[in-house]
């Protein structure tokens, strides 16, 4: 472990720099691999057409956002158990989304998975991450409110005993978290279409959750969540308009799975969403198009996700992103204040 563990914070910062550095080191020779193997982002057909000019940008910068988070975790932090879990169910997600990525890139189209291949994954995911996290870690099967309601999800359970240890499925709980994390990890995918929209949103919602676990008392989740924040600005300075390398659902399946671990380890899932409020919207924008067309053949939104709405309106593709910047500093604001209400 680097530097001195009687100073947390320190630590904390350590670890957003030494992230950042590992990232803007490590992403030329990423970016040239990329380039010489013709691993490059197909651009769906149906988007804005301002956005072929796109096509065959390099992808997959994911991977050096996790390398980096990885690394600085191992440098920085103690190897807790809630730590572990994080890191893991962040990688399970992110290699989930390079399959995504390489069948993209193989077959040339924007699709890549199928929807029941992903969801399928990520049930896997979910429900190991769970019965980890309340089983090991000693994560209480409940959803806490501000206000001090708390609701028990884990009414519904069942014991078995393996050797000497009890295993508990609390299979309420169970399900709450895969549609948190399933709903987080394809909501950042959705918001990753525009140069630094989700890298920046991201960085500013983990800045908020490392601040979280700090107060909870967990340094080794705020370090991991400040290497995630470090990381993504290192990503911004090749993601910025106009990019020279996506994150690809390597990286933002896996940034939304580390928003629900640190939510469900700190018992911060209900504010969680606030501060991640802009993630919400743009998923939300997309169901409602959805049923709205197929209901009434009308659409709500002149394209969906939310940011490409706003794009349609005449925005450029920078003032979307720094707009949603702020709106996400505020919904990270109003969660922050917020996690101080819980019971």
């Amino acid at each position: 472990m680097i530097g001195n563990p009687s100073y947390p914070t320190y630590q904390v910062f350590l670890a957003v720099g030494i992230a950042m550095a590992l990232v803007l080191a490590a992403m030329p020779l990423f970016i040239r691999l990329m380039r010489h193997e013709g691993f490059g982002q197909q651009i769906r057909a149906d988007g804005p057409q301002r956005h072929l000019v796109k096509q065959g940008t390099p992808t997959m910068g994911g991977v050096v956002i996790l390398g980096s988070m990885v690394l600085t975790c191992a440098l920085m932090a103690r190897w807790s158990p809630d730590l572990i879990c994080a890191v893991v169910v962040t990688l399970a997600t992110g290699s989930l989304g390079l399959l995504d990525d390489i069948e993209s890139v193989a077959h040339e189209r924007s699709l890549g998975l199928t929807p029941s291949q992903k969801m399928a994954g990520l049930v896997l995911i979910s429900v190991a991450f769970c019965l980890v996290a309340v089983n090991v870690c000693g994560i209480s099967p409940d959803v806490r409110f501000p206000g001090g309601l708390h609701i028990d999800l884990g009414v519904l359970s069942t014991q078995f005993s393996v050797g000497a240890n009890t295993i508990s499925i609390p299979w309420l709980y169970l399900a709450f978290v895969f549609l948190l994390m399933a709903g987080l990890s394809n909501a950042v995918n959705l918001t990753d279409g525009l140069d630094g929209l989700a890298g920046g949103t991201v960085l500013i919602t983990m800045l908020v959750l490392a601040a979280v676990a700090f107060s909870y008392d967990e340094i080794n989740l705020a370090i991991f969540a400040g290497a995630i924040a470090g990381a993504c600005a290192g990503f911004l300075w090749f993601n910025c308009y106009p990019a020279t390398i996506f994150m690809g659902d390597t990286g933002s399946l896996a940034l939304g799975a580390a928003l629900a671990a640190l939510a469900v380890l700190t018992k911060t899932e209900v504010t969680s969403l606030v501060m991640g409020g802009l993630y919400v919207a743009e998923a939300l924008s997309v169901m409602i198009q959805v049923v709205s067309f197929k209901t009434t053949g009308k659409r709500v939104f002149l394209m969906a996700p939310l940011h490409h709405h706003f794009e349609k309106l005449g925005w450029n593709e920078t003032k979307v992103v720094f707009r949603f910047w702020i709106i996400s500093a505020i919904f990270a604001a109003v969660g922050f204040a917020l996690y101080f209400q819980l019971g």
